[in-house]
């Protein structure tokens, strides 16, 4: 149907600010991280990546204390723009919960536009999350491949193998050089400083 003449036009929506939201441990971050936030602002049509550390691991893996991943977070990241640290799940307490946090993100957050950033290692588990179905209709899942994975529905690797294991254990014997290409440099130095996964 025609507007009449003097019918004023409807305002245009405004455009919703569309964030990958980049959940992990960082435990601690390491150079596969800070390639997935770059390759995806890079590629994707995504205005925002928000780095969110969990608080507490739902599966009870032992993390070095939250403040120190916050940091070690921000050290890794905040040079790059468009990318921000988040303390949503400090703020939420407990156990960390993806589908907790993304609830919690869309209703503070009603213009915004979520994707979930994930690495293609995580897809064999993804059947262990709690109401991925749920999950992936809040922020559809924004995979990104990565070298050695071979899981059915992989994408083509964009990221280097790097085991967080080998990582912290290198650090915990104080041997950095074994590492000092897969970790940023500030980082290493924080967890050094820090006596982060020294070996009792």
């Amino acid at each position: 149907m025609a507007r009449a003449a003097d019918e004023p036009e409807a305002p245009a929506a405004a455009p919703r600010h569309r964030v990958a939201v980049f959940g992990g441990s960082f435990n601690p971050p390491h150079v596969a991280h800070v390639l997935a936030a770059v390759y995806v602002l890079s590629t994707e049509p995504v205005d925002e990546v928000l780095v969110v550390p969990v608080y507490r691991h739902p599966f009870a893996k032992e993390l070095a204390p939250f403040e120190d991943r916050l940091a070690m977070c921000e050290l890794a990241f905040a040079w790059i723009p468009r990318v921000r640290v988040s303390t949503v799940e400090r703020e939420l307490g407990g156990e960390s919960l993806t589908l907790r946090t993304l609830e919690h993100l869309a209703a503070e957050h009603p213009d915004w536009s979520m994707r979930l950033l994930l690495g293609a290692d995580v897809i064999a588990d993804l059947t262990k999350w709690h109401r991925f179905d749920r999950i992936a209709e809040i922020a559809p899942p924004l995979f990104v491949g990565r070298a050695g994975v071979t899981t059915e529905g992989a994408p083509e690797p964009m990221l280097p193998k790097i085991s967080s294991t080998e990582v912290r254990d290198a650090i915990g014997c104080g041997e950095i050089e074994r590492v000092e290409t897969l970790v940023p440099r500030e980082v290493l130095a924080y967890a050094a400083e820090r006596g982060l996964y020294r070996r009792s």
